[in-house]
């Protein structure tokens, strides 16, 4: 059985994420700050928790712990722990701001990949998905067919461009997993206010082809639902 772990999955795109692996037979870890709720939506979904906090360099090692004393192994890792932020004005950007952003959607891709390599490569065929955003491309960001490029934010596009690129370094750097960075669309989550179009199915649905492919299935790609995403 292919055993899952997902980052930020007691609610929203994770959640959903963890709904669908489970109904396809994933094994799966719900990852969440908070016990209660995380429990809770493990007890929901017939899957188990681990409180991870991912800015926390020993929750992360603890959680790395948890999952390799319950045996199985891990199979795939889906970072999807993120947070948008304040919603300063550009010109009032401070760096304290763009850092808060940074410590989870980029140091804890970093955090977390790091201690869950040595239990991902013993897996025969390890998946790495790290939820990113068209908002870290350049090229969507500046099309102006799509909304993207109405939104004037400086610490959450900046921190997914970040996410996108570590996946290109990780996908080089460890040639023997399939590490890719998605792009879920516009999707009605708490992140947004439910402003996204998307229902969290639909967006859910490239995490969750993406937490599925197999030894032959590509890496260091940034993929939506259509496609590839231009940089």
């Amino acid at each position: 059985m292919t055993v899952t772990l997902i980052t930020g999955a007691n609610k929203g795109l994770g959640h959903e994420t963890a709904r669908q692996l489970a109904g396809a037979g994933h094994s799966v870890w719900i990852g969440a700050r908070d016990a209660g709720r995380g429990q809770a939506a493990a007890d929901e979904l017939g899957a188990r928790f681990v409180q991870i906090d991912v800015t926390d360099d020993a929750s992360v090692a603890a959680a790395a712990a948890t999952i390799e004393r319950a045996g199985g192994g891990l199979d795939v890792l889906v970072n999807n722990a993120g947070i948008i932020g304040s919603r300063t004005p550009v010109p009032d950007v401070t760096a304290a701001d763009v850092r808060d952003v940074y410590e989870t959607n980029v140091f804890g891709v970093v955090r977390v990949l790091q201690a869950f390599a040595p239990l991902l490569l013993r897996s025969a065929s390890p998946v790495v998905v790290n939820v990113s955003s068209g908002l870290g491309s350049f090229a969507v960001t500046s099309d102006p067919e799509r909304t993207e490029s109405t939104i004037i934010s400086l610490a959450y596009p900046s921190s997914k461009s970040a996410v996108t690129m570590l996946t290109s370094q990780y996908a080089k750097a460890y040639p023997q997993m399939r590490v890719n960075a998605v792009d879920p669309g516009h999707t009605a989550t708490d992140l947004n206010g439910h402003s996204g179009p998307q229902t969290i199915e639909q967006g859910a649905e490239i995490i969750v082809r993406a937490a599925s492919f197999g030894a032959d299935g590509p890496t260091g790609a940034f993929l939506d639902a259509e496609g590839t995403v231009p940089w």
